[in-house]
């Protein structure tokens, strides 16, 4: 049985004080046996939140990734890096980072590779947006964005990864795909992998991140393909964040 897994994305919010007492607060929230829960942290702060941390149910997630190992690539922060800061994650492909600073599938793909040479578990971030939706071209844009990972990393390499399905009009906009839709697309996802791999297929885990909130998690994590969730806005209250977790 799938292991279920809920991620927060802090994303670039926050100050130094107000990240390590949302980690004690959510850390405060869990029991000893609890697992599947992280955050996703700016990488200024990763060090401050390794240490509140390090020895609880809480694990810790980069970002993002450097699509290279090491060199002059300026602003950029590699793999080994976010290891040293003790992270288990790190998001690639996230859709701000498609939209805004020009990641591709080829650099993503990179990315996940990076990620998992130094052993962190890739997030693969992938899902379509408005338009792609509205002109029907959802599953052609989840093939070329899952496939790049699978040519470049191999089949193999998902099952040690977490993939992410983020509808990019769903996100931050207050809309959510429906339970149904949702589901459809993981299905679809899982479907891919099956076709290439079914022991892969079985247990990779394919979360929903498209602004789940407390009033919604317990409906969209009770869909079969879906494993859990990516949040957003709501990882940054502690009482959401438990809140979404306990859904589970």
């Amino acid at each position: 049985m799938r292991q279920s897994i809920v991620m927060g994305n802090w994303k670039m919010n926050g100050s130094r004080s107000e990240g390590i007492e949302l980690a004690n607060a959510i850390i405060a929230g869990l029991n000893d046996g609890d697992k599947g829960i992280a955050v996703c942290v700016p990488s200024v702060y990763l060090s401050d939140i390794e240490a509140v941390v390090k020895n609880t149910p809480l694990a810790l997630g980069g970002q993002n990734v450097a699509d290279h190992e090491s060199g002059a690539y300026t602003g950029e922060i590699s793999a080994f890096m976010l290891k040293e800061c003790g992270c288990t994650y790190a998001l690639v492909g996230h859709s701000e980072r498609r939209t805004y600073y020009g990641d591709t599938n080829e650099s993503v793909a990179a990315r996940f590779c990076q990620a998992q040479k130094e052993g962190i578990i890739p997030v693969l971030c992938i899902g379509e947006t408005l338009e792609e939706r509205e002109s029907d071209t959802t599953f052609a844009v989840i093939d070329e964005q899952l496939n790049a990972v699978i040519h470049m990393a191999g089949i193999d390499a998902l099952a040690n990864s977490v993939i992410a399905y983020e509808p990019v009009w769903a996100i931050g906009t207050g809309k959510t795909a429906s339970d149904e839709q949702a589901q459809e697309v993981h299905k679809y996802i899982r479907q891919q992998i099956a076709a290439k791999s079914q022991a892969i297929a079985d247990n990779v885990q394919i979360v929903y991140g498209g602004s789940v909130k407390p009033g919604n998690a317990k409906a969209i994590f009770a869909m079969p393909d879906i494993d859990g969730g990516l949040i957003g806005g709501a990882s940054l209250d502690a009482t959401s964040f438990l809140a979404i977790y306990k859904a589970i």
